[in-house]
């Protein structure tokens, strides 16, 4: 049934899969409430699970929410109009059962599947400074490292939350000592590790590399984070806003024979990219034109790299003019995300939607198989005056 369901739904959009919305909550955080969901759904999972201020993207990577998370929840699912409740298929299933068809054999030989996800992250205040750990650090505890990439776009920050700032790294000359000494005052309230930090305002357009082992303290506004399949991270500020943040998010990911080895946790930090005295010339993403401009504008579309700089993902983000159509080529299958707009993508429509409730399909969503990205996909603008806006998050080339 499922192989029939997927076949159909590869069929129908002639290799261009709709993808249905997947809402993730977090029970630390605080929704920003730019993500268009209904001002009435933002504690659907209830309010012991936290708002919702995460809705994820091509994802295969189940979310890791504690001991309440749901089966599926961070799992994309791929819609399926067989006019039945059971019209749909996790991506996950679809890639194990058919990656080659998908991905292409290329992929699937050398990744074994997709290993790349985005989101957006939507929240009101900051949050702690954290890390994501490396391979090594990750490996110990049966888990894979997850650098990510972060860009702001204009679209969904009509506002900036609380604090549009973002620290990141630790000042140059910072040493282990430093940080060892406020993981030690981690019950005396704020543990100061921010002091050692820098932060930088955040704009939108722009965007950041952030691999793992970087400490980075998340700013307010509305980011969209393509990065590697894995969800694994330590919280290094023991109180963000007056907030007291529990040891345990310290060392979620830790050996429990390590989890009260302070040098330990000082290790899992990468020294030489966060005292990196170039830091952001090295890690600040400007948009860069993926052709000449004057080129991509005579054929009525605008094309940018937006995330780069990681072997594990990247990401464009494409305008397409009103009234025009441009046909688009890709190396690899990708992800789509529509964020202002309506038109066609090959042979589905999209668009942007105002007002999203939760469990509600949208056509918003898409995921483009291997073959049809590079076949080409002609992409119409069907607005009189508007753009048609979407982001494009990609894995690692096979």
């Amino acid at each position: 049934m499922k192989k029939q369901l997927l076949e159909a739904a590869l069929d129908k959009g002639k290799g261009v899969l709709r993808l249905c919305p997947n809402w993730v909550p977090r029970s630390f955080c605080i929704p920003g409430r730019r993500l268009k969901l209904h001002p009435d759904d933002y504690y659907a999972f209830g309010a012991d699970r936290g708002g919702i201020d995460e809705r994820w993207f091509a994802s295969t990577t189940r979310a890791d929410n504690g001991p309440l998370t749901l089966q599926d929840e961070g799992l994309s699912y791929i819609y399926c109009d067989d006019g039945s409740n059971n019209g749909k298929i996790l991506l996950k299933e679809a890639i194990e059962t058919f990656g080659k068809g998908i991905l292409g054999q290329g992929v699937m030989k050398k990744y074994g599947g997709w290993t790349m996800y985005s989101k957006f992250f939507d929240n009101l205040e900051p949050l702690p400074l954290h890390l994501h750990l490396s391979d090594s650090h990750a490996a110990s505890v049966g888990r894979k490292g997850k650098p990510e990439g972060y860009y702001f776009p204009a679209q969904l920050n009509n506002h900036g939350g609380l604090f549009p700032y973002t620290f990141f790294g630790l000042n140059p000359g910072t040493k282990k000592e430093d940080v060892r000494r406020c993981l030690e005052r981690w019950n005396s309230g704020d543990n100061g590790i921010l002091n050692l930090s820098r932060a930088y305002r955040l704009s939108p357009g722009t965007g950041w590399d952030v691999p793992a082992g970087v400490l980075h303290a998340p700013g307010s506004m509305l980011t969209y984070e393509p990065q590697r399949a894995s969800d694994v991270f330590g919280m290094y500020q023991s109180l963000t806003w007056n907030r007291y943040i529990p040891y345990d998010l310290l060392v979620k990911d830790v050996p429990p024979e390590h989890r009260m080895d302070l040098d330990y946790l000082v290790d899992m930090i990468d020294w030489e990219l966060n005292t990196d005295p170039a830091f952001y010339t090295n890690r600040f993403l400007p948009p860069r034109p993926v052709k000449p401009l004057e080129e991509m504008q005579e054929l009525g579309y605008e094309e940018y790299d937006i995330v780069y700089n990681s072997p594990f993902f990247s990401a464009r983000e494409l305008t397409v003019y009103p009234g025009r159509t441009a046909t688009i080529r890709d190396d690899a299958a990708y992800g789509v995300i529509v964020i202002q707009g309506r038109g066609t993508f090959g042979a589905l429509g999209v668009e942007s939607p105002e007002l999203i409730r939760f469990g509600q399909m949208t056509a918003d969503e898409l995921f483009i198989t291997c073959e049809s990205a590079r076949d080409g996909i002609a992409i119409t603008n069907t607005s009189e005056f508007d753009n048609l806006v979407m982001l494009k998050h990609f894995g690692p080339a096979a």
